[in-house]
């Protein structure tokens, strides 16, 4: 079975390269604002497993569209000899230079690809436009007209009533929003316009479905692998008196937040690329929300310590202060009020960073010859994690490749307070196993996997509100 060619043309600067790379899921297609950028024909396969599906064609814009189209109806012949006329254009021309963008364009479409035809539904529709809607018409293939939406202002109304004069359907189609449904609903459109290429393009849906599903779980198997290193990771080191004790504590704490905060990265990363985003522009207020939500060192017990040292140290006693931790899920925030500390079991203890260089450790001091600092003891930072691994990996699966800003992860939406009893309940037995394990447990990541798996499929709110 042949996979259908389609040849993406049109006016110059009209969107075209944004929609092929948008269709073929393929962020090498070079887009600029500059006229003029495609200047030769350029294939873009779009595969699955090395098998592949459908192919577009990058053309030039259309150049000398009335000059070609009066020479043509000069020709001799009928209607029926349109197509053979076009063909006699190109033959005669492929050497002129007055018409190598024409000649070009019409090349594939001779040799047999669907037209879909693109137009800048913000500007207002013009004579110009008919020369090459014309043309088009006179080759015989079967096409399509994308109305895109490239300014603020809307003329597609009048659009729809020059383009449905020359074409069977016509949809307005932003390459740079599009969903993934939006992108399935344009190739069963050329189904229905070429009935030997149903089957093929009805078979292509059902795989590009199939693999969107294996990427979102391959995606929620690298979350729940990154979060689960989180939980379990611990850094160690020794030094050999108080002084020293105390930088090597500052730079512990420092390598601590950022082999997190490299984890995190790298997570995004890798569900990047599970996309084909191989090489998006991020920007994310890292420092700011590491330092003052995630790692403040007022917001939590910084080395982990166990009920069992505690209460052998004398901390539940003289060396710290009750308090309640709030157990608040969601938003950005790890939601511990105003003290510091950790929940461990049922009791709390409260220790402040700079009494810690002074407690003993089963009667010897924490300041001797090793310092450790983990595994993760706060009880809200998987959740907060897991919000923002979320938020992220939506943005991904949603944002097309042509769309070639920056991403922006400024908000931080408080989506996980709205994730029923039951999901919380499993979400927080998966953790409370996570943090009493010292290496990588396959089950419990395949667990939490699955559990994430089920939380993609729920809309995301973008409140930043905190709950009540």
């Amino acid at each position: 079975m042949t996979a259908p060619l389609f040849a993406i043309v049109g006016h110059p600067n009209k969107g075209k390269s944004s929609i092929v790379s948008t269709l073929a899921q393929d962020e090498s297609v070079t887009i600029s604002p500059i006229p003029g950028t495609t200047v030769d024909n350029r294939y873009y396969p779009m595969s699955v497993d090395g098998e592949t599906l459908y192919a577009l064609v990058d053309t030039p814009g259309f150049q000398r569209a009335r000059a070609a189209l009066e020479w043509m109806q000069k020709q001799p012949g009928s209607s029926v000899d349109r197509a053979n006329i076009v063909r006699l254009f190109v033959e005669e021309h492929h050497d002129d230079t007055r018409f190598a963008a024409e000649c070009s364009l019409l090349t594939p479409i001779l040799d047999g690809a669907g037209i879909l035809y693109v137009i800048d539904g913000s500007r207002p529709f013009g004579e110009e436009y008919e020369a090459e809607m014309e043309i088009l018409r006179w080759t015989g293939q079967p096409s399509l007209a994308l109305i895109n939406m490239i300014g603020d202002s809307d003329y597609s109304e009048e659009w729809h009533i020059a383009l449905g004069q020359y074409f069977r359907i016509v949809r307005i189609f932003d390459a740079m929003t599009a969903d993934f449904d939006r992108r399935v609903q344009l190739l069963l459109a050329f189904g229905q316009i070429r009935e030997e290429w149903r089957e093929s393009l009805e078979t292509a849906v059902r795989i590009l479905q199939e693999e969107r599903q294996r990427r979102r779980n391959l995606s929620a198997h690298i979350i729940a692998e990154t979060i689960s290193r989180m939980l379990t990771h611990t850094l160690q080191r020794r030094f050999s008196d108080n002084a020293a004790g105390n930088e090597v504590r500052e730079s512990m704490q420092l390598a601590y937040k950022q082999d997190l905060t490299a984890m995190e990265q790298q997570c995004r990363s890798h569900v990047e690329q599970t996309y084909n985003h191989a090489h998006l522009e991020r920007h994310e207020p890292h420092v700011q929300l590491l330092d003052q939500d995630l790692f403040a060192t007022k917001t939590w017990l910084l080395f982990g310590l166990t009920q069992q040292q505690l209460i052998t140290t004398g901390a539940l006693g003289g060396a710290a202060t009750g308090g309640v931790i709030d157990l608040a899920v969601g938003g950005a925030s790890l939601f511990l009020g105003a003290g510091i500390g950790a929940m461990i079991g049922g009791v709390s203890a409260w220790v402040t960073t700079d009494r810690i260089a002074d407690i003993k450790v089963l009667g010897l001091p924490l300041g001797g010859e090793q310092l450790s600092i983990g595994p993760m003891r706060n009880i809200n930072f998987p959740y907060v994690v897991l919000g923002r691994a979320l938020y992220h990996h939506q943005m991904i699966e949603d944002r097309t490749h042509a769309h070639r800003a920056p991403l922006e992860l400024e908000q931080q939406p408080a989506w996980l307070q709205t994730v029923d009893k039951d999901q919380r309940k499993r979400l927080e037995k998966i953790f409370l196993k996570l943090r009493g394990q010292k290496t990588l447990n396959p089950d419990l990541v395949d667990s939490l996997a699955e559990q994430i798996q089920k939380l993609m499929k729920l809309p995301v709110s973008h409140t930043t509100e905190t709950p009540a």
